[in-house]
């Protein structure tokens, strides 16, 4: 091939490129509206960002991976289209034209992302997705306990820490909790929060709850054992405070117990060892 065959060659294959990132509503997956059917559409992952092109249909997100839609009035054409809805997840977008239509049967109720609608997306705004941060704190779950002399007693029962990880910019925090009574403990809250260290006055004593990005287990209750690992956002704090995760039970005069973290240990969570983020 000569130099200009080859530039030629060059020429093409990058106005295929970009032909290929482009989408053209004609392209797009349709969905018909009806403005007395709800429309859901339900992603494969924690949905971040939602744009609907015009204001004829109105929108929200009840729940992390879905959003509902539905036209906010009546008469329209049938096929006359009211909007193209982008939905920007944490690692792929995908984008639908929505079209009207008068008959209720055809209305789309239900509308699950599929993986060939799906456009390769990453998201600048997450350093960590959901099903990795699953993934590594199942890892952590599964591990060898490394803290024995971090936890607490308090009603025949015992909380201990047992590891803490770092990845990226988050703390995996792994703890379990024994119970020696042979009643079954109904959790009511699961609390991570910043307290101080020792409280003179309750008007002294600051309070922060941190928001977990992830807790690993749903278990309600549990007999004998319970454990669990919480993910959090890094973080520093000063001497004087403590890092205290408290489980509390559900009944008024239930039973809790709650484990204070000190600093330093946080910062013995500077590595992820390698074979924790191995693939099985």
């Amino acid at each position: 091939m000569n130099i200009k065959s080859f530039a030629m060659a060059l020429i093409i294959g990058a106005a295929c490129l970009t032909s290929n990132a482009q989408t053209t509503y004609d392209e797009m997956e349709i969905l018909t509206v009806n403005e007395q059917v709800t429309t859901v559409i339900t992603a494969t992952e924690p949905i971040r960002f939602v744009d609907i092109s015009t204001d004829k249909v109105a929108g929200d997100q009840p729940i992390n991976n879905t959003i509902r839609l539905k036209p906010k009035e009546a008469g329209h054409e049938d096929g006359e289209i009211l909007a193209i809805i982008t939905v920007v997840t944490e690692r792929y977008r995908a984008q639908y034209g929505l079209v009207y239509t008068t008959r209720l049967t055809e209305a789309v109720t239900d509308k699950t992302v599929m993986p060939s609608e799906q456009t390769a997306y990453r998201n600048p705004a997450v350093s960590m997705s959901t099903e990795d941060m699953y993934s590594f704190a199942r890892k952590v779950w599964n591990s060898p306990a490394k803290y024995r002399n971090v936890g607490s007693k308090k009603h025949k029962m015992k909380m201990r820490l047992n590891n803490i990880y770092a990845v990226g910019e988050y703390f995996f925090i792994d703890f379990s909790v024994d119970n020696h009574t042979n009643i079954r403990f109904d959790i009511d809250e699961l609390r991570i929060k910043l307290a101080d260290k020792k409280v003179h006055k309750a008007t002294n004593s600051q309070i922060i709850e941190l928001r977990p990005e992830i807790v690993l287990e749903k278990t309600t209750s549990f007999l004998h054992g319970y454990r669990n690992v919480i993910v959090v956002k890094k973080l520093t704090f000063p001497n004087d405070k403590v890092l205290t995760i408290e489980l509390s039970e559900k009944q008024i005069s239930g039973r809790n117990i709650s484990m204070s973290i000190d600093y330093e240990d946080v910062l013995s969570a500077d590595s992820f060892h390698h074979s924790l983020l191995t693939e099985d």
